[in-house]
């Protein structure tokens, strides 16, 4: 080795500054040691062998490989360690290896640390939970239980995850981003149907929401468009110029829209200047859809003068009790003392489809409690009502029928809700109230549980009051007709092809197609084990005409309930201690159902310890 080297040295001082090829490329233990007897090691960047200088670890160009050039480094720039040994570079190359492997460590631990961040930030957002709890709670909760659990070693590099209050809210943004990304990614030329609505929120801000549904691995998806500050006046031309812009801005057509869905509000429903008819004229296809669940509450809100006398009475009582702290405290003690399953009474609020049903069923369940809290609060006029017998069957009646409407609200809730599904659930209840009209005619109660109950336990006759509850049913059966005129047989042949005639409006090729697919056995099998919606996508790739027409069916949504959900999650976001928090990126990495690309969002990110 040592004569290789002196005959090395000697060759490049009979050359002196001229250049001369490379050395050997470093591939054994003798060349590299070549380069390191001159001050240098090898590294490769880029598919190509550069020097590295040991001294001041300054990386040369590719053409430097040549020894003059390296000479000519060591003694310029280096010149008191010219003539240092072999073992000496050796030291330096062995110090500069433990080097690297440090720097490499710090940084794959940097970037563990980083895509952790990203993943707590992406809780957090989801939990719907203010961003100091990363760093208030969420940390020092990690390092006491790896600390525990593992050792102390393990805790300290929990310490280096990022998780400062400015932090997570920018993680958030960057996650939100990219699932915007994603969406307009996915919905861009494809069929897309959408629901929106405006509300103003805790701060007195005005919100406009809006969700879509889109074809994505064959089947329908749904999810937040978008959530916007309304700066103005919530008018129709505003709303939709709010909803062309972001169309616009992100390369979506208004020709793929296939429907709107919102409720009947005049700014979104206005025959002349509402948000539906400002979008027909954009998109001509697009078919709008009233929310079957506002329907289903305009069509259950109307009442007699005798069943309206019993509502009004038992919101009175209601309010008397839970407006008051004092005799909230006194009724509870009452209920506990008389051992009622329940200790409280329930608000009724318009606003809300489910508040009616429960106000009534509460107050039937414990009207004995309240007659006595009324005797002893002297309310004698009200607390007389309370044993009255006939006041009594018609709140068990309340109860009942609110209590089924209840149950239609809650069917009709829910996402992936279409057009049949949703008026076979409508045509359902409908027949019902036919039934329990006929059932009462005949004198039975026994469709109603809390009125056949009460006529048991009591021994009295139902029969003074059952006019009123034929006049009340008859008068939904009415109102559901008025605000329900779908033929819900007109999507049978969606609903189940195979077992339906073919719609008299078909064409003759939509008809030849139709009699193809229900001959198709293997079609027939496949049927059963698809939702609706991913077999007519299924079949639309072979039978384009009438596929494009069950989907042009499907897509639209049948309600808002979706709406009502992003508003639920705005008021759990943006509370009276986060009133400034600009909601709309929080509220798409909460209920997005798109999950967030966390390598690429830390490729685009440089990783750094917590500090």
């Amino acid at each position: 080795m040592e004569k290789f080297l002196t005959g090395m040295r000697r060759q490049a001082e009979r050359e002196g500054e001229k250049e001369t090829e490379s050395l050997p490329k470093a591939k054994t233990r003798k060349y590299d040691e070549a380069y390191v007897a001159l001050g240098f090691t090898v590294t490769t960047v880029g598919g190509e062998e550069r020097p590295v200088c040991l001294l001041c670890l300054k990386m040369l160009a590719a053409d430097s490989m040549k020894p003059n050039k390296l000479r000519r480094h060591l003694k310029t720039l280096h010149p008191n360690h010219a003539n240092k040994p072999l073992e000496f570079f050796q030291r330096k190359r062995v110090e500069y290896c433990k080097q690297s492997s440090r720097f490499l460590t710090a940084t794959s631990v940097n970037q563990r640390a980083l895509l952790a961040s990203y993943k707590v930030a992406y809780q957090i957002a989801q939990c719907k939970k203010p961003h100091t709890i990363a760093e208030e709670l969420i940390l020092p909760a990690a390092l006491d239980m790896v600390s525990v659990m593992l050792d102390d070693a393990s805790a300290a590099k929990i310490k280096s995850i990022p998780l400062s209050n400015d932090t997570v809210a920018r993680r958030i943004n960057d996650i939100a981003d990219d699932l915007n990304e994603q969406l307009v990614d996915k919905l861009k030329d494809k069929r897309f149907a959408l629901q929106f609505d405006e509300a103003t929120d805790s701060n007195k801000d005005c919100l406009f929401i809006a969700y879509v549904r889109f074809e994505m691995a064959n089947s329908l998806c749904e999810d937040l468009l978008f959530c916007k500050y309304v700066r103005d006046r919530a008018t129709a031309e505003e709303l939709f110029k709010m909803l062309d812009c972001f169309l616009t801005e992100n390369g979506l057509k208004w020709e793929n829209c296939v429907g709107v869905c919102s409720d009947g509000a005049q700014t979104m429903a206005g025959m002349r200047k509402g948000l539906r008819t400002l979008i027909k004229k954009v998109s001509p296809n697009a078919e709008w859809t009233h929310c079957i669940l506002h329907r289903e509450a305009l069509a259950s809100r109307h009442l007699s003068s005798e069943l309206n006398e019993v509502m009004t009475d038992i919101i009175g009582v209601v309010n008397l009790i839970k407006t008051r702290p004092l005799k909230t405290r006194v009724f509870s003690a009452i209920c506990e003392e008389m051992g009622a399953e329940h200790q409280a009474l329930l608000f009724h609020s318009e606003a809300r489809w489910l508040s009616r049903g429960k106000v009534l069923s509460r107050v039937f369940e414990l009207r004995e409690e309240i007659r006595m809290f009324l005797d002893q609060e002297h309310k004698y006029d009200v607390a007389r009502k309370f044993s009255d017998v006939n006041f009594l069957m018609k709140l068990a009646y309340l109860s009942d029928i609110f209590g089924k409407l209840n149950e239609l609200n809650l069917q009709l809730q829910g996402k992936n809700q279409h057009l049949p599904q949703a008026t076979d659930k409508i045509n359902s209840f409908t027949r019902k109230l036919a039934m329990w009209g006929r059932r009462l005619d005949e004198g039975s109660t026994v469709s109603f549980e809390n009125l056949q109950e009460f006529v048991d336990t009591t021994d009295y006759d139902a029969t003074s009051v059952i006019p009123y509850f034929k006049q009340h049913i008859s008068s939904l059966i009415g109102f559901f007709t008025k605000y329900f005129p779908e033929n819900s047989s007109q999507y049978d042949w969606v609903r189940d092809p195979f077992n339906a005639p073919a719609p008299t409006g078909f064409s003759l090729a939509e008809e030849e197609q139709f009699i193809e697919i229900t001959s198709d056995s293997i079609l027939r099998l496949s049927f059963t084990s698809q939702t609706l919606s991913e077999f007519w996508l299924s079949v639309e790739k072979q039978y384009p005409l009438l596929g494009q027409r069950a989907v042009h069916i499907l897509l639209p949504f049948a309600t808002s309930y979706l709406c009502e959900i992003g508003f639920s999650a705005v008021a759990a976001l943006k509370s009276k201690y986060r009133s400034r928090l600009h909601i709309e990126k929080e509220l798409r990495v909460a209920v997005s159902c798109l999950k967030p690309r966390f390598e690429k969002l830390c490729i685009a990110k440089r990783a750094h310890c917590s500090h």
